[in-house]
């Protein structure tokens, strides 16, 4: 093997490292359990109530987090 080789095995190494795997897996049961639930609820914001899908309020909750997420990580930076 060339040292060529070898800087291509390990950058495809890098791309599916446990790490993401688990962070993939994690995404996607959740978005399974965003869409299962497609009922409407009832959702007080402060003052007014709105109702929407249940999966549509899961979703709009968890980009919020990420977005806390992403926000407070970059800070640290």
């Amino acid at each position: 093997m060339s040292s060529n080789d070898n800087a291509k095995s390990g950058k495809a190494k890098g791309l599916m490292t446990p790490g993401r795997l688990t962070v993939a897996a994690i995404g996607i049961l959740g978005l399974i359990f965003i869409f299962e639930n497609t009922r409407s609820t009832k959702i007080r914001l402060l003052i007014p109530e709105v109702t929407m899908p249940l999966w549509m309020a899961l979703l709009l909750t968890g980009v919020i987090g990420a977005l806390c997420g992403a926000y407070l990580i970059r800070r640290r930076k």
